[in-house]
């Protein structure tokens, strides 16, 4: 019987060899759900979810609801013992890929492509982002800094000001670029500056 633990390594590279530059990311936190993986290739973002053998469909039915909302594409990736029914679980435009372990080696295949996703948020998609990858894309069109502003507020300005295509490409790109090492210090530093503005500004008039 496989495991969530016993299939990733093994999906990971196949998603590579399939998929070519792919930049895999796990375990985050989406709506009500938390994606299993989603992976960032040049044209799309992918969440996949992962039901082992082990797992069950229980929640699989709000799980959709919330990858839909964020990603373009998604996949179910299943064991042997869910593939004959799996497609009734997951809308038609969701990709399948069933593993199963021979001779000591994994097997996976693509029982069903991937396709667009109709239900996809660009304002859910851009909260995948930290404010310094919004400050990025801000920056590449030119936009205002909005430095007083709620990352709610620059993620709707974004909507409003960049073509749909042109963003999507961008957050992307930040995706595929994010630095583990330095992101957390990127972050501190924008919160001691706008700690430091907070305390500049005068006490309000009573």
């Amino acid at each position: 019987m496989l495991k969530d633990k016993d299939i990733r390594e093994g999906l990971f590279a196949f998603l590579e060899e399939r998929y070519g530059k792919i930049r895999i990311l796990e375990e985050k936190v989406i709506g009500r759900s938390r994606a299993d993986i989603y992976m960032v290739t040049d044209e799309y973002l992918y969440g996949i979810e992962i039901k082992s053998d082990a797992d069950t469909y229980t929640r699989l039915a709000s799980q959709t609801k919330d990858y839909d909302a964020f990603y373009d594409r998604n996949i179910l990736v299943v064991g042997t013992s869910h593939a004959v029914h799996a497609h009734e679980h997951v809308p038609s435009h969701w990709g399948i890929i069933t593993v199963e372990e021979a001779d000591g080696s994994l097997d996976f295949y693509v029982q069903r492509e991937a396709q667009d996703n109709p239900s996809r948020d660009p304002a859910k998609q851009l909260t995948l982002l930290w404010r310094p990858e919004l400050v990025h894309i801000q920056q590449k069109f030119d936009l205002p800094a909005y430095k007083e502003k709620s990352k709610a507020f620059v993620q709707q300005k974004l909507i409003e000001k960049v073509p749909p295509v042109e963003l999507s490409a961008a957050l992307r790109q930040e995706l595929f670029e994010r630095d583990y090492t330095t992101i957390k210090e990127e972050i501190n530093a924008y919160r001691r500056a706008k700690g430091r503005r907070a305390r500049r500004r005068p006490p309000k008039r009573r």
